[in-house]
């Protein structure tokens, strides 16, 4: 009796004098996340990365381009630019011209997608045609939108297994086109989920198994690759993202540089070395940043 007394105080004498460490709780977004269209996916904000700033850039190489208009990077970071007449340049990544492609067709290049292994694609939206080339810019094969569509194609791209995706604006679908069968396998109405809103798309992408569906005033609706929702990122403002590694960057209000994380959902910044910048596209070494007067290609800092 008397030891279980002696037992009872010292426990008693250690619980009220000292304190053990209270476990953390800590949560996490998974990497499949879903949050409905109404209600944006949360994002972290992070104070800029101050360590890039502009004396960290080395510029490579400056190219004449006025006014360039629609660009994207392949996977062997090639950079493939429109002039003011749509002509399609091809440049190295250091910046050297390599290719031109000049269609016999006039027609306005509302989008360029060379993250295809083999294909790049160019879309005129005026025309509502599809051109395809290789990498030495050579033609490959075109699609008539007109003849396939009963609508007008607001954004085009190409999938990894060769399939199209495209928005139509004229009834609010999202549709998935496959040309070895020549019809369109899937079908998404995207009226519900776009509501009374007034949406600009801009542009679209399949990255990592997901479509990412750009709107300039709602923000970055984001799709599995059989085209269900999945959830919208809080991005308003944006005409063009860019993907590196898993993130996802655009070019911020402030013109800095900004990377989020498409699984953790934090956001970090980088400041640019020069003002006046409409888009940035990178690379794993070197950043392409496009101004009103052409190309200024900087190798990244740390790089």
């Amino acid at each position: 009796m008397t030891g279980i007394f002696v037992r009872f105080f010292l426990v008693s004498f250690l619980a009220s004098h000292f304190s053990l460490p209270a476990a953390a709780q800590t949560t996490a977004p998974p990497a499949g996340s879903v949050a409905p269209a109404g209600q944006a996916a949360p994002v972290l904000r992070l104070l800029p990365d101050t360590t890039g700033a502009a004396g960290g850039w080395q510029l490579v190489r400056s190219v004449a381009l006025p006014q360039p208009g629609a660009a994207s990077l392949d996977r062997r970071g090639n950079l493939y630019v429109t002039d003011r007449q749509n002509n399609l340049r091809q440049f190295g990544p250091e910046g050297e011209a390599l290719n031109v492609y000049a269609p016999p067709l006039p027609g306005h290049v509302m989008q360029v997608e060379a993250w295809n292994t083999a294909k790049i694609l160019v879309f005129y939206d005026d025309r509502q045609q599809v051109l395809l080339l290789d990498r030495f810019l050579s033609p490959i094969s075109e699609l008539p939108l007109p003849q396939l569509l009963d609508g007008q194609a607001r954004v085009v791209t190409l999938a990894p297994d060769d399939r199209y995706w495209l928005f139509n604006e004229s009834d609010l679908t999202l549709r998935q086109f496959d040309a070895t069968q020549k019809r369109f396998t899937i079908t998404t109405p995207l009226d519900i989920l776009i509501g009374r809103s007034r949406p600009d798309f801009r542009f679209l992408r399949e990255y990592q198994n997901n479509l990412y569906l750009v709107d300039r005033i709602g923000g970055v609706y984001v799709f599995d690759n059989l085209g269900n929702f999945r959830k919208k990122l809080p991005l308003p403002g944006l005409s063009y993202v860019g993907f590196r590694a898993d993130e996802l960057y655009y070019l911020g209000p402030a013109g800095e540089l900004r990377f989020f994380h498409l699984y953790n959902l934090t956001e970090r910044a980088l400041p640019l070395p020069l003002a006046g910048v409409q888009q940035v596209l990178i690379s794993d070494q070197y950043a392409y940043l496009l101004t009103a007067a052409g190309v200024q290609v900087y190798k990244i800092p740390g790089k």
